[in-house]
């Protein structure tokens, strides 16, 4: 059966060969319309996806419409995880040169959402991030329980695992999607971990950096050492022990802060 997405990846696939990247944002320039921030001579997908990943570029809702293709190419082509795969490199090579404690109080924290766990066959549905994300859809979709592992963020874990770092998945998620979460990390081989942390009712309305600095301090507070800590978005990162080092995936579907 012929879908949106398969169509959308075809055609990404014959533009990604027929075209020099110049060249398909010449193309997709001429076809769509712009918003004000794509305004400008010269933009660049390749140059708004850098500034989105060094954080310079904030408070965006959805990807410039222009960039679908790019986005497509980019997300669905090598080098989405060839990104990915330089960051859990520096990240285990740093982890390798740790000495850890005795105490089994040296830990990791992992985000889960395009971290852990992968939202690229949903979001693809929705121009891979150029169109808003239908909030009901998407939490259906987490509810089952389904999302693949990032590979590369998968290798980290076992590997951190190897060295005998403990890990934490420090989550945006709500509290009632537990059972849901927790098999959903099972199923893709996250098989074991010191804690899973979700929020709570009272934490819903806090930003990810208020909520995610709360629970850092209090694993802190209770003794534990952050050696690391690894996500896809700045905010999780930021804030109050973001951990002695942190490593930020890629992530230009969305943003969250």
């Amino acid at each position: 059966m012929v879908t949106v997405l398969s169509i959308v990846v075809s055609l990404a696939i014959i533009l990604a060969t027929s075209y020099q990247v110049s060249g398909l944002q010449s193309f997709n320039l001429i076809r769509q319309p712009v918003a004000p921030r794509e305004h400008f001579w010269g933009f660049s997908c390749q140059s708004w996806r850098l500034g989105v990943e060094t954080n310079n570029i904030r408070d965006w809702t959805t990807v410039p419409k222009l960039c679908e293709i790019y986005m497509a190419v980019y997300l669905l082509g090598p080098q989405y995880r060839k990104d990915s795969r330089i960051v859990t490199y520096e990240a285990f090579r740093y982890a390798e040169s740790l000495e850890l404690g005795d105490d089994g109080k040296d830990i990791w924290i992992f985000d889960i959402d395009e971290t852990s766990l992968s939202h690229l066959f949903f979001i693809a549905q929705y121009g891979f991030g150029t169109e808003p994300l239908n909030g009901t859809a998407f939490l259906e979709w987490l509810e089952k329980g389904e999302a693949p592992a990032l590979p590369e963020s998968l290798k980290l874990y076992r590997r951190l695992l190897n060295l005998g770092i403990k890990t934490v998945f420090l989550t945006g998620r709500a509290e009632f999607m537990r059972n849901s979460t927790e098999s959903n990390l099972k199923l893709v081989g996250y098989d074991t971990w010191e804690k899973v942390l979700l929020r709570n009712s009272s934490e819903l309305n806090q930003t990810q950096v208020e909520y995610k600095s709360i629970k850092r301090t209090e694993l802190v507070e209770s003794g534990y050492r952050i050696v690391g800590n690894i996500g896809d978005q700045w905010s999780d990162l930021l804030g109050a022990y973001p951990g002695s080092r942190t490593f930020k995936l890629p992530n230009p579907m969305y943003y969250a802060e």
